[in-house]
């Protein structure tokens, strides 16, 4: 069984670039990395960026560095500046990097006008100024009057129509920098046009912060399963009871609207046959395998059950692509961790083995995968957060589209 695929324009992307001596790129990047008196405590963030930054300056470019830190709602706030992250990114490049004091202005113009051919330079924290979240017109026309191009390397930023996301991509030749190329290509593999059949996991508390997601993942997969504390929303939507657990009781309606849904669109939901139960949330502590009619008052569910997580192998087994959010139980407290790595490592296997891609992302779920120590083994792993969790609920991201051909 195939899922219908809409074909899209594609991307403009750096192969694209040509002539770039003594141009000034401005790149969108995201830096906003975690920090401790001062310093950047993981430049995972920073390391991302570096293909971009590098290729650019080999080109020749004044490669000029846009980024946003924290949410300092349009002031300047002097613990949310960016410079901190000079010393790092200079320490990651072995090579100097110039810092404006704003983003805007005669800082940044004068910083941008002392740069060689493929100098670097970061511009102060964009969300100092209004106008950035707002993407007000004349902000994108300030911005846009510093360079000759604009690369997008943010997708973690995709999903805000902000000035430096979507404006500035339409007011200079827009190019996909090569983490964002990365992404996109490795997301048009797991849900744009990927290899069938295609299955899909989806874990987490709620099935309420996940309904976008579900909604449209049934119509575009060949099986979906469900895991987590939603999962048990779900089974109660089925008319099981499920004792002291987390548990939507009044988005039991919409469960099953969404059951419904995937019966019509001919995709198999993967609900929980057994579940692993405890008192208490605690490493250690007595558990016990139920199932679905066994479930007693004071018994709450943490893990999916070993028959679950066998029938959810051999769904792994008939599938060419898998695509993964969110964990099947309290992983962060063994031994409720058993289902997801369990899980992780048996795609891993299969990714190994040259029979699965898979594609996965989500905080939880990255963190899940370290976790299962399988990260690298995976296909390709998105760090983006909330971009990825709209991309997969299918909602078109501002910043994603404004790269695309013109039609």
């Amino acid at each position: 069984m195939t899922k219908p695929v809409t074909a899209a324009r594609p991307f403009r992307t750096l192969d694209d670039l040509t002539a770039l001596a003594g141009k000034v790129a401005l790149v969108r990047v995201d830096f906003n990395v975690p920090m401790s008196e001062g310093r950047v405590t993981d430049d995972t963030r920073l390391r991302a960026a570096v293909p971009t930054i590098q290729r650019l300056r080999d080109m020749g470019a004044k490669v000029v560095l846009l980024a946003h830190f924290d949410r300092p709602k349009g002031r300047r706030e002097p613990s949310m500046s960016l410079k901190p992250v000079v010393i790092a990114l200079e320490t990651i490049l072995g090579a100097p990097v110039r810092f404006a004091e704003d983003c805007l202005g005669e800082a940044a113009r004068n910083v941008i006008s002392d740069l060689d051919p493929g100098g670097l330079a970061l511009l102060e924290n964009l969300r100092f100024h209004a106008g950035e979240e707002a993407n007000d017109p004349a902000f994108v026309a300030e911005l846009a009057r510093l360079g000759d191009i604009y690369v997008n390397d943010a997708f973690s930023a995709a999903h805000r129509a902000h000035a430096s996301t979507e404006g500035l991509a339409r007011a200079l030749p827009a190019y996909a920098g090569e983490a964002m190329a990365r992404e996109l290509a490795a997301l048009d593999l797991a849900l744009g046009n990927p290899s069938p059949p295609v299955i899909g996991i989806v874990g987490g508390a709620k099935v309420s912060t996940k309904l976008a997601l579900l909604e449209n993942l049934v119509t575009r997969l060949d099986r979906l399963a469900i895991g987590g504390g939603m999962a048990n929303t779900f089974l109660h939507a089925q008319g099981f009871d499920v004792g002291a657990s987390l548990c939507e009781k009044d988005m039991a309606e919409t469960a099953r609207a969404i059951m419904s849904a995937a019966r019509a669109a001919d995709c198999e939901l993967l609900l929980p046959v057994d579940v692993v139960v405890a008192k208490t949330v605690a490493p250690g502590v007595e558990t016990g395998v139920r199932a679905l009619d066994r479930i007693a008052a004071d018994d709450l569910i943490l893990d999916a059950g070993p028959e679950t997580l066998a029938r959810l192998k051999r769904g792994i087994d008939l599938s060419r692509t898998l695509v993964w959010n969110g964990p099947l139980g309290v992983f962060e407290v063994p031994p409720f961790d058993e289902a997801t790595v369990g899980a992780a490592r048996h795609v891993a296997q299969k990714v190994r083995e040259g029979q699965l891609t898979a594609v996965a992302g989500g905080g939880d779920t990255v963190a899940a995968l370290a976790h299962a120590g399988v990260t690298g083994d995976m296909s390709f792993v998105s760090t983006a957060g909330g971009a990825f969790l709209e991309w997969m609920e299918g909602k078109a991201l501002p910043g994603v589209e404004a790269l695309r051909e013109p039609a």
